[in-house]
């Protein structure tokens, strides 16, 4: 029997009804390391991730790293906080007073950075033909995927430059939180489908005879298509992929370079989720997408929960208690119930969220959490972020209650 077997053999069995403690996640090591390179936020929508970037990007400047944070967020919320009038495409530096490093932020600019692309990979002449066709104007602001794809693109720039110590990735806000992943695959599958292979033949087949073979396939194509597309429309298609075609070899190798990259030694992932059923279904999928993938997970930041100021008093006595206390005609007894009536709904919703997250942890158990408390309100600043760096980073047992950072509520006992 292996020594792991054998202690794991030797400790004592769960009781029954306990639920399983999810591991504690270091991120304050994570980001101080100057080994890691790249950290990814992602999850669904409106679960906080840009703020959770912000501020483990804020942190990881106080520890000393050279950090730029890139949302893919259009809210100006980030920019608030950060004390700046607006973000762009290019990183701008934040003041983080008592810093002993450097915080920078931007946010994508997605048709920005395609036609950076275009104009980077190609002649200025053919670069002109392509800015300029209206099939590439909607293909670089709307299509399906493109956001993400320009997300990936971006981030292989920023790698490349090796300005940065750290890079913290804010994943688009979508439907689905696999979308990020999925975008070098799906733009790779967009330059092979089969429209695109058919528009391109002309240009690929070279000479005479070639040209005509191909040519004569694309007149019986133009003639179904264009029943469906309309005529304008599927010319400025085909001048777009002609004069796209050099380029076709490059989206590809970028794709699949950014794709290995988010899988090497340095890359971590966070998932961010709130304690409600939607979000934490949507970060189950992502770990197991994560895990099929062999991408490194840092853990799971389970976001805007609510602990109760104190956990000596369950929801049942305090409704009891508060019972009791109604039944005084004083105006303290009175105040005295109503506080205990709102513990009790604390402790009730508290309670909620534990049961949600043990549920996550029995299906992972192997993955670390970190509880964060849901602010006062909105973070619009730098103290705001700095108080969720706190939470995020700070050890685990130190919180007003005593309660580990891993929780909601102290552990049942067998």
């Amino acid at each position: 029997m292996s020594a792991a077997a054998a202690e794991e053999t030797s400790r004592p069995a769960r009781p029954a009804g306990t639920p399983r403690q999810a591991p504690s996640i270091d991120l304050a090591a994570l980001i101080a390391d100057p080994d890691t390179r790249i950290l990814v936020c992602c999850g669904s929508g409106g679960v906080g991730k840009t703020t959770t970037s912000a501020a483990l990007a804020m942190a990881a400047a106080e520890a000393g790293r050279r950090v730029v944070v890139l949302t893919i967020d259009p809210a100006r919320r980030l920019a608030q906080s950060l004390g700046l009038g607006e973000l762009d495409n290019e990183p701008r530096q934040v003041v983080v007073p008592g810093a002993s490093g450097e915080l920078h932020a931007m946010m994508l600019d997605m048709k920005r950075t395609f036609d950076d692309i275009v104009v980077s990979h190609s002649t200025p002449e053919r670069a002109e033909q392509i800015l300029a066709n209206p099939f590439y104007q909607t293909l670089s602001s709307s299509f399906s995927g493109t956001q993400e794809y320009m997300a990936m693109e971006k981030l292989g720039q920023l790698r490349a430059t090796d300005t940065w110590d750290l890079i913290v990735v804010d994943t688009p806000p979508s439907r689905s939180a696999l979308d990020f992943l999925d975008a070098p695959n799906r733009m790779s599958r967009f330059l092979d489908g089969t429209m695109i292979r058919v528009l391109t033949a002309p240009a690929r087949a070279g000479g005479r005879a070639g040209f005509k073979f191909a040519s004569a396939g694309f007149m019986i194509f133009t003639r179904i298509i264009s029943k469906v597309l309309g005529g304008q429309l599927l010319r400025d298609i085909s001048a777009f992929v002609s004069a796209l075609d050099t380029m076709f070899g490059g989206f590809r190798e970028r794709a699949t370079a950014t794709y290995e990259l988010l899988r090497r030694p340095g890359t971590y992932f966070v998932v961010v989720a709130t304690p409600e059923p939607d979000a934490l279904r949507e970060a189950s999928y992502f770990v197991d997408r994560l895990s099929s993938e062999g991408m490194p997970l840092a853990g799971l930041v389970l976001n805007r929960t609510h602990p109760p100021a104190s956990t000596r008093l369950s929801a049942t006595r305090a409704e009891a208690a508060a019972e009791a206390a109604a039944e005084e005609q004083d105006g303290a007894a009175v105040l005295a119930a109503g506080a205990l009536r709102v513990h009790a709904d604390r402790m009730t919703l508290a309670a909620r969220e534990q049961r949600l997250a043990d549920r996550f942890t029995s299906a992972h158990p192997e993955v670390g959490m970190r509880a964060v408390p849901a602010a006062a309100g909105d973070v619009h600043d730098l103290d705001g972020l700095r108080v969720m760096a706190e939470a995020l980073t700070g050890p685990d047992g130190d919180t007003p209650t005593g309660v580990p950072r891993t929780r909601v509520l102290p552990a049942r006992r067998g």
